[in-house]
Formats: C-alpha cells, sequence, structure tokens
C-alpha cells in the first residue's frame, strides 16, 4: 500500500490514508498496483475525491515535442505570441488521442469544445528552430467544462510559459452546453 503524506505528494495535497472498511484497487497508466482504504465518513469521502484529482494530474499528461517553423516568428527570429494558443491546442489534441479519441472523432459524434478562457503567462521567447515540449495536464475532473494547465520548455529545458485553458462541452445539433461525454470520463478513472 502507498501511504502519501504532503512531503511526497508532486502536488503538496495532503492525504493521510487509514486501513478501514473499503477497499479501492486501481492500475495507474504504468500498470503499477495500488490500494487505497477508506471509510465511510464525510471526510473520507471529501479526501477519496481529492486523491483522485492527484491521480488524475499525476497521470493524466503528455508532453508533446515540436520544432518551431520560421513561418511561426517575427523579424526577430522569436516566436509571434499568438502562436503560443495553437502550440496549447496541440498539446491538448495530443492529449486526447493518447485517450484513445481526437477531436475530429469527438466532433464525428457531435461533441465540439470552443475554448472560453485561455490564460498565458510569458516567462522567456521560443526562437526559429527550437525544439518546444508542451507539457499538457488536466486540472481537474470535468463537468461541463474542462480545464488544462500547460508548461512550454526549450531544449534547455527553460521555462518558456504557463498557460492555463478551460473549454466547454457544446452539443453540436441542439448548440447547447452538455456535461462530458462518458467515454471521456471513463478513460480519467
Amino acid at each position: 500500500m502507498w501511504l502519501i503524506n504532503e512531503k511526497e505528494c508532486f502536488s503538496n495535497i495532503f492525504l493521510t490514508m487509514q486501513i478501514c472498511e473499503q477497499k479501492n484497487e486501481k492500475k495507474n497508466s504504468l500498470g503499477i498496483e495500488f490500494s487505497l482504504f477508506f471509510s465511510h465518513t464525510y471526510d473520507s469521502l471529501k479526501l477519496q475525491k481529492k486523491f483522485r484529482f492527484f491521480v488524475y494530474s499525476f497521470m493524466k499528461y503528455t508532453s508533446t515535442k515540436l520544432r518551431v517553423r520560421y513561418g511561426e516568428t517575427d523579424q526577430m527570429g522569436i516566436v509571434y505570441y499568438g502562436n503560443y494558443a495553437q502550440y496549447l491546442e496541440q498539446g491538448r489534441t495530443e492529449w486526447l488521442r493518447e485517450l484513445g479519441f481526437s477531436y475530429k472523432w469527438m466532433e464525428a459524434n457531435n461533441v465540439q469544445l470552443p475554448v472560453v478562457n485561455l490564460n498565458i503567462d510569458y516567462k522567456a521567447p521560443a526562437h526559429y528552430d527550437d525544439i518546444i515540449t508542451i507539457t499538457t495536464t488536466l486540472k481537474e475532473s470535468p463537468a461541463f467544462k474542462i480545464e488544462f494547465l500547460y508548461k512550454i520548455y526549450n531544449q534547455e529545458n527553460k521555462l518558456l510559459i504557463t498557460a492555463s485553458t478551460a473549454l466547454v462541452f457544446v452539443n453540436s445539433v441542439t448548440k447547447k452546453l452538455m456535461k462530458a461525454p462518458d467515454y471521456l470520463l471513463e478513460k480519467l478513472i
């Protein structure tokens, strides 16, 4: 059994697990089996939810490498700031692809994902011909919206940006908000 405290937890979520009545065995994305034991109290249910979010953050991320193209830069050879939104989109599409489906497949199944919020903090510029790495992480379990956190690094592992996006699930037939599809939620458990 893994016991996690705030020093061992990457996201500094404080978790205390006790051997209690309920046992839940899962395998993470690397096939490593772990067991959790919780009681049936309200506090324990909140703890289970926090642990699930920690597991999402730890296991549901992708790392995408791209080479900066000449057309993405300005006359100084620096990536134009607006192009970072496209890099983030590439990170999201690869994140979905690693779950087993694509934007194209979701759209064919009447689900659209428009961006409703985008935040970027620029730390350092990317340059022409740099190899950048986009890390894309699920912020929390989606409901009507899905939120991602990103970091982009250059080939020297220098942090270039941090960013976040929020997208909502829209039924492409009715054009109304909808809950996250079950096929997506099932991949996150």
